[in-house]
């Protein structure tokens, strides 16, 4: 990090490298008729991410449109949520999520199967840092909808770690054994 001296000398502004990716999901001008001809306003739908499994979004309105994007941005960073992946490229498992009308379904995927997703919710994968998803949505159309529904069921999705925390037990306890050796058979 590059430090910046202010007027004084003094060495405590930092740059930073930007550690968060956003993606700009949708912008929605509405008109306000007045006396002397129509106000128009801006409202944008931002989702931010680290890309390794923190999201957030934000929704931001304003006059102009870059002013707009930057309120929702900052709202975003502010409300990130952790969500648990498996090999830092998928969820663990599959999981339904719903708001209002909005309703996903979310499945886990081999390697490889890229995100299959729509719209909205693609841009809360790709911001995520998932790699390989297989995403549904029913219901509602609307964007801010569909990433409500999205974040409910990513704020369920829990890691084998966290479930066997819960449960008082080890990790290998609670994922199901796996049959690597070959059979013998007895004579």
């Amino acid at each position: 990090m590059a430090e910046r001296e202010n007027r004084r000398g003094n060495r405590r502004e930092r740059e930073e490298a930007p550690e968060f990716a956003d993606r700009l999901v949708a912008i929605n001008r509405v008109s306000k008729t007045v006396k002397g001809g129509k106000r128009f306003g801006f409202a944008a739908l931002v989702v931010v991410g680290d890309q390794k499994g923190r999201v957030g979004f934000g929704k931001g309105k304003a006059k102009e449109v870059p002013e707009a994007i930057r309120k929702a941005t900052e709202q975003a960073k502010r409300n990130m949520i952790r969500v648990p992946l498996k090999e830092g490229r998928t969820l663990h498992h599959d999981v339904k999520g719903h708001a209002g009308a909005g309703k996903v379904t979310m499945r886990t995927a081999p390697t490889g199967t890229g995100i299959i997703a729509g719209g909205p919710m693609r841009a809360v994968f790709e911001m995520l840092g998932v790699q390989d998803v297989v995403a549904k949505s029913t219901g509602s159309q609307n964007p801010y909808a569909m990433i409500h529904a999205t974040l409910d069921g990513l704020r369920n999705q829990q890691s084998p770690r966290q479930v066997a925390q819960r449960r008082g037990k080890k990790v290998a306890d609670i994922l199901p054994k796996r049959d690597d050796a070959p059979a013998t058979e007895e004579a």
